[in-house]
This record gives C-alpha cells, sequence and structure tokens, in this order.
C-alpha cells in the first residue's frame, strides 16, 4: 500500500492540488477504496517541513476532515447494502444468521473501540466504518469514535512526521509492524475467548436484538 505513491509523486498531487489532495486521498481510503492515505499523510508533513510550502496545522485538520467524512460514507454505505450482501452471500463465507446476529451484536458492545483503534491499522482503516454500519453500530456512537479516532491519528502521524521529519520515514515501518503484530495476537485473543464463551455470547446477542425489535 505504502508504494502506490511515492514522494515525488506526493509532492506533484500537493503542488496541484494542495489540501485538497489530503482531503480526497484520505476520505477515499477511509471510504473502502484501497489508497494510501497515511501515505499521503506523512509525505503531506514532510512536505510542509522541507519546503514551507503548507502550514502542517492545515495538513491535520485536512487528513482529520478527509478520515470523518470518508468513514461517515463508509458507514451510511455499509448500513444501507452491507446488511444485505451478508445476509445475501455471508453463508459462503461462514456468516450465516446467527453469525450476523453475534456481530450486530459485537459492534454494539464493542464497535466504538473498533472504530478508534482501526483508524492506526491499514485493514481495519479501510473496512471498520462500512463493517460498523452493517453491524448497526448507532450513529451517535459511531460519530464520536470515528471522530475522535481521525482527529488523533492526524495529529499523530501528521505532526509526528513534521517535527521528525525524515526519521519519522525510518520509524514509521517498525511502528505499522509493531501494530500489526499486535493487531494479530489482540484478534487470537478475542478468537479463544470466542470459543470459549460463544453459547453465552449468541444469548446474549438474540436477547439483545429481541430488546431493541
Amino acid at each position: 500500500m505504502t508504494h502506490l505513491l511515492d514522494q515525488a509523486q506526493i509532492a506533484s498531487l500537493l503542488s496541484s492540488y494542495g489540501y485538497w489532495a489530503i482531503f480526497l486521498v484520505v476520505a477515499l481510503e477511509s471510504a473502502g477504496v484501497p489508497l494510501p492515505g497515511e501515505t499521503m499523510l506523512v509525505g503531506a508533513a514532510i512536505f510542509a517541513r522541507l519546503t514551507g510550502a503548507m502550514d502542517i496545522e492545515n495538513v491535520v485538520v485536512a487528513a482529520a476532515a478527509g478520515a470523518i467524512v470518508g468513514d461517515n460514507i463508509g458507514y451510511w454505505l455499509g448500513r444501507g447494502f452491507g446488511v444485505r450482501l451478508l445476509e445475501r452471500y455471508g453463508h459462503y463465507v461462514g456468516l450465516g444468521p446467527e453469525k450476523l446476529r453475534l456481530g450486530q451484536y459485537l459492534f454494539y458492545r464493542w464497535g466504538g473501540a473498533i472504530v478508534f483503534f482501526g483508524r492506526f491499522f491499514a485493514l481495519l482503516r479501510i473496512l471498520a466504518a462500512s463493517l460498523a454500519g452493517a453491524n448497526h453500530l448507532p450513529p451517535g456512537r459511531f460519530f464520536i469514535y470515528n471522530a475522535t479516532g481521525g482527529i488523533v491519528w492526524a495529529c499523530v502521524f501528521g505532526y509526528g512526521a513534521y517535527f521528525l521529519t525524515a526519521g519519522f520515514e525510518r520509524i514509521e515501518g517498525p511502528i505499522a509492524t509493531a501494530l500489526a503484530g499486535g493487531l494479530a495476537i489482540g484478534l487470537f485473543l478475542l478468537w479463544r475467548y470466542y470459543k470459549g464463551h460463544e453459547a453465552r455470547l449468541m444469548r446474549d446477542a438474540d436477547a439483545m436484538l429481541s430488546q431493541r425489535r
């Protein structure tokens, strides 16, 4: 993903379209299009530091706005079309009616954390909003966690790249690797927890969904 746009291409886009380039690339990635939004943000921050042609505050604002807007598009697309797609084709990948009910329950309980922390992982950054919509995470909760995650992410990577400049490029790879490893461990632990408590979780899911009808 990080090789789709190199530093020269990013500089060209920024020179031609300015902050709109940051906003659009980040928004499209957040809506579900596999574009390198984080690479664009880091590249724009470095470009701002080295050239002085852009203000880092506006770079961060453009990235945060793109993240929030794009995630909201992905959320409502998932809410409008994701459920029907999962109901129609989910059984092909082992997602029958019971698993779909469980997914809605899990997002109802922990969907906010998934949306917030998903902003920091490449794959979840593309999918989390659509999954939140498809699993009916309440819109208000989604907006709060999405906005908070988008702002924190933009500040961490934008200001981090700006003040550390080239040094940030050297540590970004190890940071991404560490985060991916942490995600893999977390998913494994969640899977073990699920297998050990599957029956209870299904009862809780059915009880929650019956109360909401």
